[in-house]
C-alpha cells in the first residue's frame, strides 16, 4: 500500500521533478500549491492544469494575499532584477515563505494521515533565499514533530524530503527527464508577460536556462527571445 506525502508543487521546474521523484519512490503525491498574490500567476495556472496530468491524487490551492505585507518584489511594486544573480539575498525573496508554505503542507498531512513532505528547495543553483538551506529544513523537521498531535502522541514522525537540496539544476534536469518529466508543462518565469511568455533575464530564467544547457537539452519552455537551449545563440544578455 502507497504511502501518502504531501508534495509543495507550484508548477515550477523543481516542484513538478520533486513530485515525480516522490511518486518514484511509492508515494502517492497529494500536491499542495500556493494563491499568495504572486506576480508570477502564470506558474500557478499551469499547475492547476497540470498537477493531476503530472501524478498528483489531489490537487489542493490556498488563497492568501501576501501583498498585504509586501516587502517582495514577487508580492510588490518593485522591480524584478534582470542584471544576474549576485551574492545578497535579492528582493525576489518572500519573507518567511517557506515557513508559511510548509506549514500548511505541515497541517494537510496530519489530517491525510501522511508523514512524508516534499519540498523542491535547493541549496546549489539557487538565488541565496535562506528558507532553502539543509539547516533551515532540519531545524523545521524538528519543530513538526514537536508541534503536532501526531509527533507528540508518537502515533509517526514527520519527514522532510528534499531530494534536491544537493544537486545542480543540470542533474535535477536530467533526473526529471528520467523519470518522464514533460518540461514544457512547467514555469519558472518570476517576470512573465501577460501571454505567459518567459522573460529569459531574471534569477530563475538564467538558473533554469544554465541547467538546460547544462543537461545539454533544449528548454521547451517559450521566452521573450525565442526558444532557449544549446547552441540556439540566443541566452539573455
Amino acid at each position: 500500500m502507497p504511502k501518502k506525502a504531501v508534495i509543495l508543487y507550484s508548477g515550477g521546474l523543481d516542484s513538478t521533478t520533486c513530485m515525480a521523484i516522490a511518486k518514484a519512490e511509492g508515494f502517492e503525491p497529494y500536491a499542495m500549491s500556493f494563491a499568495y498574490g504572486q506576480r508570477h500567476k502564470a506558474e500557478l495556472e499551469l499547475a492547476k492544469g497540470n498537477a493531476k496530468p503530472m501524478g498528483a491524487v489531489e490537487h489542493m490551492v490556498v488563497e492568501f494575499d501576501l501583498r498585504k505585507m509586501g516587502g517582495s518584489a514577487l508580492t510588490a511594486d518593485i522591480a524584478v532584477p534582470k542584471e544576474g544573480v549576485g551574492s545578497d539575498i535579492p528582493v525576489t525573496y518572500v519573507p518567511a515563505r517557506n515557513t508559511i508554505f510548509l506549514s500548511f503542507a505541515l497541517g494537510w498531512a496530519e489530517i491525510l494521515g501522511a508523514f512524508d513532505i516534499f519540498i523542491g528547495v535547493n541549496a546549489l543553483d539557487y538565488s541565496g533565499y535562506p528558507d532553502c538551506r539543509p539547516e533551515y529544513i532540519a531545524a523545521f523537521e524538528q519543530m513538526a514533530n514537536l508541534a503536532t498531535k501526531a509527533g507528540v502522541e508518537g502515533t509517526g514522525r514527520f519527514t522532510i524530503h528534499t531530494p534536491l537540496i544537493h544537486l545542480t539544476k543540470g542533474e535535477i534536469i536530467g533526473k526529471g527527464l528520467s523519470l518522464g518529466v514533460d518540461y514544457s508543462r512547467t514555469h519558472s518565469c518570476y517576470d512573465p508577460t501577460e501571454d505567459g511568455l518567459a522573460c529569459g533575464r531574471c534569477d530563475s530564467c538564467r538558473l533554469r536556462l544554465k541547467g538546460f544547457a547544462e543537461a545539454g537539452v533544449t528548454d521547451p519552455v517559450k521566452y521573450v527571445t525565442g526558444d532557449q537551449g544549446p547552441g540556439t545563440g540566443k541566452e539573455p544578455a
